[in-house]
This record gives structure tokens, sequence and C-alpha cells, in this order.
């Protein structure tokens, strides 16, 4: 399994998907078509698959220029509002690119048709999520479509749940200012400290911060952290949806 990181926009995120037995390969949220195709070719494989987080526009709004352009792809996603969608998948609907198995994980909130990709294969490489924009590095999106206790389903009944080596792949470059909004939750978290020094020096770099891994997560993410009583403490809870709730508020206003 291989995954290239494509910068679009301002601060998405695409991401080439390539099974290297079969040299096929998906995109995930091609929101700029030209340079996905133009990385398909660098790359010398064959697109057969879109996989698309949510509707978004600047997730999904480069769908049907790219189904116009090379016609025949699997547009997969868990909503139809998403454009040139042909294969609409919910939650534990599997697929495969090639050798790779494409499991999907149904986590609604910031969106009511948000997926996620869970990638496996049989290399005993470490295993890929593609979170859209429900988990990002140190952060998760926010509550448009959904509540409390539906990201809380996402983050700690979904993916809390994965192999914690899974490597995450979120839809944007917020870790800087994710981590540093941590820190106002648990300013004495030393992984979380030590996260935020190693991001400020990789985007000093112009370099991702993606992929952070499950369990990396576990330790300096608050919303993947409300359980832990230093996490609910600064919320002024006791119950991890209440405290869910009032990171995301405090968050907002960040």
């Amino acid at each position: 399994m291989k995954v290239k990181i494509i910068p679009a926009m301002a601060d998405n995120y695409m991401y080439l998907l390539v099974d290297e037995t079969t040299n096929t390969a998906a995109i995930v949220d091609p929101v700029e078509p030209k340079i996905v195709l133009r990385e398909v070719e660098s790359e010398g494989v064959n697109l057969t698959t879109v996989l698309t987080t949510h509707h978004h526009w600047d997730h999904a709004g480069g769908n049907e220029q790219l189904d116009s352009l090379k016609p025949g792809l699997i547009i997969a996603g868990g909503d139809k509002r998403i454009g040139a969608l042909n294969k609409k998948v919910t939650h534990d609907d599997e697929f495969k690119v090639g050798n790779l198995n494409i499991k999907c994980l149904f986590t609604p909130c910031h969106t009511s048709g948000h997926i996620c990709y869970f990638i496996t294969d049989s290399s005993g490489e470490p295993p890929a999520v593609f979170t859209g924009d429900t988990l990002f590095l140190s952060g998760c999106g926010r509550f448009f479509e959904g509540s409390a206790d539906n990201m809380y389903d996402a983050l700690i009944g979904i993916l809390a749940k994965l192999p914690q080596q899974t490597k995450v792949y979120c839809g944007h470059e917020y870790a800087e200012k994710d981590l540093r909004f941590a820190k106002t939750v648990e300013p004495d978290n030393e992984c979380l400290i030590e996260k935020h020094n190693w991001v400020k020096k990789q985007r000093d770099c112009n370099l991702p911060s993606v992929p952070s891994t499950i369990r990396e997560e576990l330790t300096y993410n608050p919303f993947m952290r409300v359980l832990e009583p230093t996490v609910q403490s600064h919320a002024g809870e006791t119950d991890p949806i209440k405290t869910m709730a009032k990171i995301r508020e405090l968050k907002n206003r960040f």
C-alpha cells in the first residue's frame, strides 16, 4: 500500500492510494482534478476509484470534472449530495481497489453522510484510515449536521477501536492550531507538547503533519480523550458526551 499526499487549495489534502501489487489506484477527495490526473500520470498507475468522505465542495467539488475527464470511474460516498456519485456506501460496506480492502465507516456529525475509509492489505504494513473532516490531527470537525453524541460515537465508538498502529490521513492541515488549542486543555501533557514541537518544525519546512496514528491521537487529541479526568476537569463535566460538547464549544471560540 502506498499513499501519496497531494496538497490542494489552501489547506486541503487529497490522497492517491495505490495498490502496488496491481498498480491500481484510488483518489480520496479529488477537489482539484487536473492536479490529480497529473499525479496519476506521474506515478504511472491505473486510477479506478474515487473515495469521497463527504459532500462539502472542498472535498467533493472536483468529482464531476474528474468524471468527465476520466469517464468510467467508480465514485463512492455515503451521501446523495455528492457530485457524480455512482456507488452509495454505508457502514461496514467493503470493496476492493486492486488487492486493497476498503471498509466504509459511517461517521455522521460534521455532515449527516460522512464516511471514513479504512484500508488494509495482506502485506503486514499498518492499515490506513482516511478521515475527511471527522478526525483531524489533535482535532475533529465542527458539528454542522450532528451533535456531541454523534461525534463521540464516531471518534470513541468507531475510530478509537481501529488497530492502534493505523495511520490517520485527515482532510486538512489544521494540526498546528489544533495542537495549540489542545495545550489549553491539557497544558502538562508531555505527548502533546512533543507532538506540537514536531509539527511546528514540519510546517516551518512546508512539510505535512499527516499521517498521525490512532495510538498517537489517543495520547493528545482532546476530542479522543473525553474519558480522561484531565479533559473532563477542563470542561467542568464528568460525562464524556457533555465533555465533547464543551470542548467543541471552546474550540469554536479559540
